[in-house]
């Protein structure tokens, strides 16, 4: 099997890659069989030359490969017919914007593997970069605080050439007894909580959070059964929860008097209750100055989380009162920082993290077999058809 790594063509650039040089290294020294190639790419975080200083060659097109990797979606117009590719196709939610690519990947026969799709036998997602876009946010949110504060300065996490120096920045930090509040306990909260860890801040409870003060910072952790409730005040049921969300609201607002910086790192479905509203955002009880919105649900739980920000300009601020977008900083507004590709700004230590991955668990399934079927289930579309698990999506394709 020969495998190519493409040349990241979506605009603006991905600076990621799906393997690293000593990854790709690995997988040659464990398949003797297997061959690796590397689309010539000056703006990827690991250069041609790292690539060629572990043996693997640059080329400059990818039409002998059997198997190519990306990380984001590719252009119709770079697509190779009869090849099999591993990508973020962001096409399994009829996103509008991608119908065209789904389209063409039928037209050329080509299979496509989404890595979105990818999942043990118990369902748990396999491979993401949820880890990474956790661990930007939180930092992301400190760099916020010191902002809007004026207590400390640290530089952008993209000026940081890995995470040891993001980590030496987050050294400059100094806070007052704020207490901090994180929603979410899967990669990507957890991700946050590796960095509220490495800075030191002690985690209490969510009833301590709500009900006791501190003389310095803390950190609360809380997912969806803490913040939501049977609406006829009855026990909470996490499978009743998620079959039928309608019989449940918002318990949210119990933190809004005693938060001073939100993370947030959740998973959300827009069939759950919505956080809070606007109106409580805007009420004087409510001591909210930042919110990060890692998972950044434009419309969703968070009203104040109006747009994507960017990761040049990562900060916007909220009227509460208006609904309106104010400037980042301004004092009765509550700072929004809601960066939608934030492993980004840590291309190295993402792709790394990803890498590690999709090398052991992912790349063996390609070589050695699929007995648990987990590629065939990720696989959107194959003989120019769409495959069983996604012919939902057929009225998207033919667009009806």
């Amino acid at each position: 099997m020969k495998i190519g790594i493409i040349r990241e063509r979506k605009n603006p650039p991905d600076f990621r890659v799906p393997l690293t040089p000593t990854q790709c290294q690995s997988l040659l020294k464990k398949y003797p069989q297997l061959q690796i190639v590397v689309e010539s790419y000056p703006e990827r975080c690991y250069s041609d030359k790292e690539y060629e200083q572990h043996n693997i060659p640059v080329v400059n097109h990818l039409t002998d490969c059997e198997v190519i990797l990306g990380v984001k979606e590719v252009p119709v117009n770079a697509l190779i017919e009869n090849k099999t590719y591993l990508f973020f196709s962001h096409t399994i939610k009829k996103q509008e914007h991608n119908r065209k690519l789904l389209q063409a990947i039928l037209k050329k026969n080509i299979r496509l593997i989404d890595y979105e799709c990818l999942k043990f036998p118990n369902d748990g997602r396999i491979i993401g970069f949820g880890r990474y876009a956790g661990i930007v946010g939180a930092y992301n949110a400190f760099r916020g605080w010191g902002i809007r504060t004026k207590m400390y300065s640290l530089k952008p996490a993209h000026k940081c050439f890995d995470r040891k120096e993001l980590e030496n920045e987050l050294k400059k930090v100094i806070l007052s007894p704020i207490k901090i509040l994180l929603t979410g306990a899967g990669k990507v909260g957890n991700g946050a909580k590796e960095i509220l860890n490495e800075m030191g801040i002690r985690e209490v409870s969510w009833q301590d959070f709500i009900s006791q003060s501190y003389q310095e910072p803390v950190y609360t952790q809380v997912e969806f059964p803490v913040y939501n409730r049977r609406k006829d005040g009855s026990a909470f049921s996490e499978t009743e929860f998620f079959n039928h969300p309608e019989l449940f609201e918002s318990d949210f607002a119990k933190f809004l008097p005693h938060t001073d910086l939100y993370i947030a790192g959740h998973f959300w479905s827009p069939q759950a209750p919505r956080f809070f509203t606007r109106e409580e955002l805007a009420s004087p009880s409510c001591k909210i100055q930042l919110i990060a919105d890692i998972s950044c649900d434009i419309g969703g739980p968070i009203p104040s989380t109006i747009r994507a920000s960017t990761i040049s300009e990562p900060f916007y601020g909220y009227d509460a009162k208006t609904g309106k977008e104010t400037a980042a900083f301004e004092k009765e507004s509550i700072t929004v920082m809601a960066v939608d590709n934030l492993p980004c700004e840590l291309p190295r230590d993402a792709s790394d993290d990803f890498g590690h991955t999709l090398s052991k668990t992912i790349i063996p399934l390609l070589i050695e077999g699929d007995k648990d079927q987990i590629l065939e289930k990720a696989t959107i579309a194959e003989n120019g058809q769409l495959t069983r698990y996604f012919s939902y999506l057929q009225e998207y394709v033919d667009e009806k």
